[in-house]
């Protein structure tokens, strides 16, 4: 699957964007989605994940109750909306996708996604 992340930008903190990432060339409802990011010197980190069905969702702890994750097969699209945004949330951030078997759990190991898009910037001032 090719997976296109868009929807960056640079907001002033306090501020909300929504990405989106545009999945192609397999069925995008067998994967489970993920959203990471990673700013400059530091790894890559988790930030949302969201099983096929959209039965389960889960968020690092720096996000949650600020951003949403959500997905339409339908449209072959997952999305992050993040609202109330601050500055430590600077970053590359990248959509991923796993074709591992548990159709529930969320991996947050970005070890475990198999396919990656290429990433969009992120940019939150103070």
């Amino acid at each position: 699957v090719q997976l296109q992340a868009s929807g960056g930008g640079l907001v002033q903190a306090g501020g909300s964007l929504r990405l989106s990432c545009a999945a192609s060339g397999d069925t995008f409802s067998s994967y489970n989605m993920g959203w990471f990011r990673q700013a400059p010197g530091k790894e890559r980190e988790f930030v949302a994940g969201i099983s096929r069905g959209s039965i389960s969702t889960f968020y690092a702890d720096s996000v949650k109750g600020r951003f949403t994750i959500s997905r339409d097969n339908a449209k072959n699209t997952l999305y992050l909306q993040m609202n109330n945004l601050k500055p430590e949330d600077t970053a590359v951030y990248y959509c991923a996708a796993d074709s591992g078997a548990n159709a529930i759990v969320i991996i947050t190991n970005p070890n475990r996604y198999n396919y990656w898009g290429q990433g969009t910037q992120v940019t939150v001032s103070s």
